[in-house]
């Protein structure tokens, strides 16, 4: 009788598991049908990139798209919505021009955009030669006299040999971010550097840079396009090259602002599942791949969970984070008021990398938890969706990471998203209608997946 019963368990355990597996596949059917047929992000990113465009923190447009998130929250069917205050530093362009003059005297402009954050020339012409170097090594090995009163211009230009394009912009980075400290520390005037761009076309891209805390002079930092840079180095290696650039921008302190909340509260316990995107945008373009996709792919799971009536045992939060593009002071405070609320959160995942093909999702979060969702990965191939071996989390959910929040991000195919990454090139037109709902899709089986297993 004993060895009837050690034969028969394993087949009849095997026959739940299967069981399990082919409701979890037909609930995750479910999920991409009612997104892919009835889905409005598409409708709605139409709607926040075309009536309020682009969004810097502590604009007259983000506090638009404040109110219109409450709105399609609510639409979506939050149990309850929010704003949460957050303060926000306060940064304004301005105009700004950059010219190099050519061998017979004339003046030419360069298209070009001033770093987040920057400071600019107020508003005063800035004329130096230009001085060449391809990256910090060279930078390093010029001395003083060479670089003191100069624009040193920095062309470091993406790595195209690094498949996944996010690595490139990893390394390039510290470019955008160190290059004003670098020079300005040696008495240089201003700095100019490639874009961070995976395209060979002339659209200068923005970004947030920094200063060192004990840099005495803050001088103004540009970015001009890749063709443009390419050009520049290739005459600075024949003549000597003059810059006159003149900017306006500056910090002007900080200003109350607001991230926006929803959430449909669970049926079991209060703990929280958090899916978000930031709200911001830069000042240029109209916001739509980084990062109102992912806004608009998280108000979208909401819905789906609200409209197929689904029982979720936890609370789904959706979390529309302010200023991720030059303070982070959003996920911050989120994160302070998680501890000071004394909230617990079972899982958080950011949609950051636009609304492309959904490739994967990366996981931050421990060994064990790591390989229970490694072992869903089944479900999610029918779908495209079959990396889950990377390791890092959206920029505003990191501050959760030492609560022990186990944290994740979508993978989106990112051939693209460098080309038009804070740029003019981000508009609506560049999205996909089914490419952005996929990613909505993934997210929301996912969360499904969560919900019910931990």
């Amino acid at each position: 009788m004993k060895y009837s019963i050690i034969k028969i368990l394993p087949l009849f355990l095997g026959g739940i598991l299967f069981s399990q597996s082919q409701q979890d596949s037909l609930q995750f059917r479910n999920i991409a049908d009612e997104m892919l047929v009835n889905g409005t992000a598409y409708k709605n990113l139409h709607q926040l990139t075309k009536n309020i465009g682009h969004r810097l923190s502590g604009s007259e447009a983000y506090e638009k798209a404040t109110d219109w998130a409450v709105l399609k929250l609510k639409e979506a069917g939050a149990d309850k919505v929010w704003k949460e205050e957050v303060m926000v530093p306060v940064w304004e362009r301005g105009k700004e021009s950059l010219q190099i003059k050519d061998q017979n005297g004339k003046w030419k402009s360069l298209r070009m955009l001033s770093l987040g954050n920057s400071e600019g020339t107020k508003g005063k012409d800035v004329e130096a030669e230009i001085v060449f170097v391809k990256n910090k090594e060279d930078f390093d090995k010029l001395p003083d006299a060479a670089i003191k009163g100069k624009i040193v211009f920095f062309n470091y230009a993406f790595n195209q040999k690094f498949i996944s394009t996010g690595q490139a912009y990893g390394d390039a980075g510290k470019y955008r971010r160190s290059a004003a400290s670098w020079a300005g520390k040696r008495g240089a005037k201003a700095v100019i550097i490639r874009s961070l761009s995976s395209a060979f076309d002339d659209v200068p891209h923005t970004g947030m840079m920094r200063y060192d805390e004990d840099d005495t002079f803050k001088i103004a930092a540009v970015a001009i396009g890749p063709k443009s840079a390419d050009e520049l180095e290739k005459t600075l290696k024949s003549q000597k090259v003059f810059a006159k650039l003149n900017s306006n921008c500056a910090m002007k302190g900080e200003k109350l602002s607001h991230s926006v909340i929803g959430e449909i509260t669970g049926n079991k316990d209060k703990s929280v599942i958090v899916v978000g995107g930031h709200l911001d945008s830069w000042d240029v373009g109209e916001g739509a791949q980084d990062d109102g996709a992912g806004i608009v792919q998280s108000i979208e799971i909401l819905r789906t969970f609200k409209k197929m009536g689904l029982k979720n045992n936890h609370t789904i939060r959706v979390v529309c984070f302010a200023n991720e593009e030059n303070g982070v002071k959003g996920g911050n405070k989120y994160a302070e008021n998680i501890k000071k609320n004394n909230e617990t959160h079972l899982f958080a995942i950011e949609t950051d990398g636009g609304g492309f093909t959904p490739r994967g999702i990366a996981l931050v979060m421990t060994p064990e938890k790591r390989k229970q969702v490694q072992s869903w990965k089944n479900l999610f191939l029918p779908y495209g969706v079959y990396n889950f071996d990377m390791q890092y989390a959206g920029t505003d959910i990191e501050p959760m990471e030492p609560f022990g929040v186990p944290l994740a991000e979508l993978v989106p195919d990112s051939q693209r998203y460098f080309d038009i990454h804070h740029s003019d090139e981000d508009t609506f037109d560049k999205v996909n209608r089914r490419e952005l709902l996929l990613g909505a899709v993934a997210m929301g089986q996912l969360i499904y997946m969560i919900d019910k297993s931990w």
